[in-house]
């Protein structure tokens, strides 16, 4: 097979220019001589004439040859070129074989380097889309996670970063959020994909409720404990949008493609209140509330019946968890038992309880 033809084989396979593919031949070339050859100084080049690999070898000039890879008389040398004198290189062809171990040299080089412009092609395509929602099929399943192919490149979505309700069913459409492009492929990928943080819920709104991407109603605060429950704090810039209606829709028009992207995971929209005993109010929903007290900067005293408790904390105290992240206080929940004060302490962005056990809805 003709050079050429490699080349025109390997343009269509690969997608590369010629000239970039006649280089990479050119300098795997260079590595199996060098190999081979490693007191020699080789240049190699792509001869369109002859289309074949022109390899040539730096001669010194001198009176007499000691080593002939390295030397050639003046008097040969005055042959190729009449101006050349003793202590003059000369670029000559050379004669000299290689073996089996470095063509395996020269395939080695030449694929390292398809892969290194190739991955950087991809890293130049996506780096400007880190953070936005991206559309694949799910490729694979693996143990880790889940191999998707977005046009024709591959993105892994590992484990850590999906919802417990994600399933992985080959050939079915994906969505998520790219969270990192890698400049080198980290097994089979360079995209990491994410469907577990609070940016990828976002990100949805801003897809589904025009009025969140123009941003005339404002997502202040997100809380998300995902496959379970998030809930979103909103706020209007414009006095005739209602933020709750728009983000959930005529008949929840708006908000069902997202419950249903997150596999049923359920979502509060809370309205930003005129006070920060409110916004802890309804954080808590649906649990009622008696009466919210702020105690300095960081906490939040909170009344409620003792049939409400449970409803508050929520399933493995996830509520109450979501509704201190999302006030950002940490709430200390009080209720009346036979006179004395009950209470429930959630240390803010912990996600812990203390003072009780957690009680499930």
């Amino acid at each position: 097979m003709k050079l050429s033809d490699v080349i025109e084989e390997l343009e269509k396979e690969k997608g590369l220019d010629r000239a970039t593919l006649s280089s990479i031949i050119c300098e795997g070339m260079l590595a199996a001589y060098t190999k081979k050859y490693p007191d020699l100084i080789f240049k190699v080049i792509h001869d369109k004439k002859t289309d074949e690999i022109a390899v040539s070898v730096e001669k010194a000039v001198v009176a007499s040859v000691q080593d002939e890879d390295r030397e050639i008389t003046t008097r040969k040398a005055r042959f190729i070129d009449k101006k050349l004198k003793e202590g003059d290189t000369v670029w000559l062809p050379f004669e000299g074989k290689i073996g089996r171990i470095e063509v395996l040299r020269a395939k080695q080089v030449i694929a390292t380097k398809i892969r290194e412009i190739e991955s950087r092609a991809v890293y130049d395509e996506f780096k400007d889309k880190v953070g936005s929602i991206v559309y694949g099929v799910v490729h694979k399943c693996e143990r880790k996670g889940i191999l998707v192919k977005i046009q024709d490149v591959y993105a892994f979505l590992p484990k850590v970063l999906m919802s417990p309700s994600d399933k992985c069913i080959v050939g079915h459409p994906i969505r998520a959020l790219l969270k990192e492009v890698l400049l080198q492929p980290r097994n089979e990928s360079q995209l990491v994909l994410d469907r577990a943080s609070k940016d990828f819920l976002l990100k949805l709104f801003e897809l589904e409720v025009p009025e969140v991407f123009e941003r005339l109603v404002e997502i202040k605060s997100v809380a998300r404990a995902p496959g379970y429950k998030s809930k979103i704090l909103v706020y209007s810039h414009d006095k005739n949008i209602d933020p709750v209606g728009a983000c959930v829709g005529v008949g929840g028009a708006r908000i069902k493609p997202i419950l249903k992207e997150l596999g049923g995971e359920r979502i509060d929209v809370i309205s930003w209140g005129d006070s920060r005993e409110e916004i802890v109010r309804d954080a808590l929903k649906p649990a009622e509330i008696k009466k919210v007290e702020i105690v300095g900067d960081g906490s939040a005293n909170v009344w409620l019946d003792e049939d409400q408790r449970s409803v508050a904390i929520g399933k493995k105290g996830q509520n109450i968890t979501l509704a201190s992240e999302l006030s950002g206080f940490a709430i200390n929940l009080i209720t009346a038992n036979n006179g004395k004060d009950g209470r429930m302490v959630v240390s803010e962005g912990l996600g812990e309880a203390s003072g009780v056990e957690q009680e499930e809805e």
